[in-house]
């Protein structure tokens, strides 16, 4: 797990003075790789190396957290041949392709997964980045074809952002590097009103920031040096398989394929841990991996004071029924004040709520408190096997369409009489799903709203396809990249390997829910947690005491930072109309929405710090 920055120039040479602009670029996320640090300057017009203070017109800077293959052998940018890469990411089946390309006549002089991608690309090319099991973003120069390939993950866990000034190319992992080159700061409005009314992150390939961009995921950009042109083509998509017929075949092949994502991310050559909630996902990654360090495995919890916001009886429930070190991060209200900034800082955007904040200090606590620098999550597992509760309403919808009554009245009842899902269903989040009341324009908000058609869906599983590509994963993917990485750690997420994915959206629905039960297949399935937590009613998700310290302790930080507004300035708030509106909250009045005045208090504290 690392941090990238390149700049191609397509004509002529970069002046001299770039160099330290560069590395500067390059080392301004030093946090995502403090272990080493490299950088290369070619020169592509005449084939030479440019280290020598020669012109360049190509420039690699890497920082690397050393995960696997410790030694200098690990080092990048790299080369084999006529190739240089710098890559931020995990193959977690590297070992496996590396025994494969050997066949092929390939000799490794290291254990990395890198010398794995250069050499795939040299047996098989662009089409061999299709074998890669993992998470990845690289940029990969071919000196031979005159060409650069720049890939990403399928599903946009790793990050890689560009930005094109002229016929210059620049890449990097976070967007606070590309931002010394642009040549002007314009907000991109349209991204900040689906924020501030939808609470829509990452749900597009745009940032709030126009002119940087991201690399599509499970894609491969293609930029030829010679003639400056560009061709983007995806190497992946959903492969649904067929699923068996029989209930207890379907309960073995999940167990199977989500216990080999587990160990194949158990591969390291530095302690692993795991985030313990208390749910079912990260219950399940934790107990399975501990099968592979036993004894040696920790995991890491966030809990509350307050019992309504807390999942700490799950988490000794399972820390009890399994054994293993487990250390609590109490989350409370003046820890937020001081960690806001930095939190603001490393996500290079607003983010949605205050677990966000939680996260980073929990990120934080592991690399202060344990030696561990690879992390396992459960984020994906709600996407892919129908977790969230707005999903039940999609499958009601969709029942209601094919006129399935049947289903639809099985499901109804069963959530009744299990006390799940409809126990548990709030009009807030529901309303989002209908066009009739999912733009509502708060009337402090003066930019004219465009919302996105969250609520369009062909199917249940196409709807899951939506959420793992535009409106769930990337976001997640993303707050869990930046926390983890102004740690200096590496998490990995078990429930996306695209084998568990395509698997989960090849059964049919009722498998994954099932008499108002959500993740019906992981119930059945994971046999070794505890009924306790197996067969839990309520989802609370990573949720904090937002709603009550907005109300309470947060008070002073939210007005203060309205005492001037940028946004009101810049005319895209009423800065009194939200004062007032927050006002109403406070006093209780109906449908005034907490998460609405949190992400106003943080859009308004980012916008400051890039634009003001």
């Amino acid at each position: 797990m690392c941090g990238i920055f390149a700049a191609f120039k397509i004509s002529g040479l970069f002046p001299d003075e770039h160099r330290e602009k560069f590395v500067s670029a390059t080392d301004s996320i030093a946090y995502r790789g403090p272990d080493a640090r490299g950088v290369k300057l070619l020169n592509t017009l005449s084939g030479n190396d440019a280290d020598d203070n020669a012109g360049f017109n190509v420039f690699l800077g890497h920082r690397r957290l050393s995960i696997l293959d410790l030694s200098a052998n690990g080092n990048q940018p790299m080369n084999h041949e006529d190739y240089w890469i710098v890559y931020n990411g995990e193959i977690f089946n590297y070992v496996e392709l590396r025994d494969e390309l050997r066949s092929h006549g390939c000799v490794f002089s290291g254990e990395s997964d890198t010398e794995v991608i250069l050499k795939t690309y040299e047996t098989w090319g662009e089409k061999g980045f299709e074998r890669f099991n993992g998470m990845w973003a690289f940029v990969l120069l071919d000196m031979k074809k005159q060409q650069v390939i720049c890939s990403r993950d399928r599903f946009s866990i790793k990050p890689l952002y560009y930005y094109i000034d002229g016929d210059t190319w620049f890449f990097a992992s976070e967007i606070k590097q590309l931002l010394p080159f642009l040549s002007q700061r314009k907000l991109n409005t349209v991204l900040a009103s689906q924020f501030l009314i939808q609470q829509l992150l990452e749900h597009t390939d745009s940032t709030f920031v126009e002119g940087i961009h991201k690399v599509p995921s499970k894609s491969n950009l293609v930029i030829a040096l010679e003639s400056g042109k560009s061709k983007l083509s995806s190497y992946w998509d959903f492969s649904p398989t067929e699923a068996s017929s029989t209930d207890s075949v379907v309960y073995n092949k999940f167990h199977e394929l989500l216990d080999d994502s587990v160990r194949i991310r158990m591969r390291s050559d530095v302690e692993v841990g795991a985030l313990l909630s208390g749910g079912l996902d990260s219950s399940a990654i934790t107990v399975l991996a501990d099968k592979f360090s036993p004894g040696r495995f920790s995991s890491f919890s966030v809990v509350s004071n307050e019992a309504k916001y807390s999942e700490e009886k799950y988490i000794d429930a399972l820390v009890g029924h399994h054994p293993l070190p487990n250390v609590k991060l109490r989350f409370e209200a003046g820890m937020i004040p001081d960690a806001i900034d930095k939190v603001l800082f490393h996500q290079d955007q607003p983010f949605g709520s205050l677990s966000v904040v939680a996260q980073y200090l929990m990120f934080q606590l592991i690399r202060e408190n344990s030696s561990c620098k690879v992390i396992l999550s459960g984020q994906g597992g709600d996407e892919v096997m129908l977790g969230y509760l707005k999903y039940y309403f999609f499958n009601l919808q969709e029942c209601k369409q094919k006129h399935n009554y049947k289903v639809m009245i099985r499901e109804l009842l069963g959530s009744l009489l299990n006390r799940t899902v409809l126990w548990q269903l709030e009009w807030q989040e529901m309303k989002r799903y209908i066009p009739s009341m999912a733009g509502d324009k708060p009337d402090f908000l003066l930019q004219p709203g465009q919302t996105a058609a969250i609520w369009n869906f062909e199917s249940v599983t196409d709807r899951q396809k939506q959420d793992i590509d535009r409106f769930s994963v990337p976001v997640l993917a993303h707050y869990e990249d930046r926390n983890s990485m102004a740690a200096s750690i590496e998490s990995r997420l078990p429930f996306l390997d695209h084998r568990l994915v395509d698997f989960l959206l090849g059964l049919p629905v009722e498998m994954k829910m099932r008499n108002g039960w959500p993740k019906y297949v992981l119930r059945k399935s994971i046999h070794e947690l505890p009924d306790s937590i197996r067969w839990r009613r309520d989802k609370k998700g990573f949720i904090t005491p937002e709603t009550i310290w907005l109300k309470n302790q947060l008070v002073p930080m939210v007005k203060g930072e309205f005492i001037r507004s940028g946004l009101h300035d810049a005319g895209f708030i009423d800065k009194a109309k939200f004062l007032r509106y927050y006002d109403e909250f406070l006093e209780g009045k109906p449908n005034r929405s907490s998460s609405l005045i949190f992400r106003t208090y943080i859009f308004e504290k980012w916008y400051k710090q890039l634009f003001v």
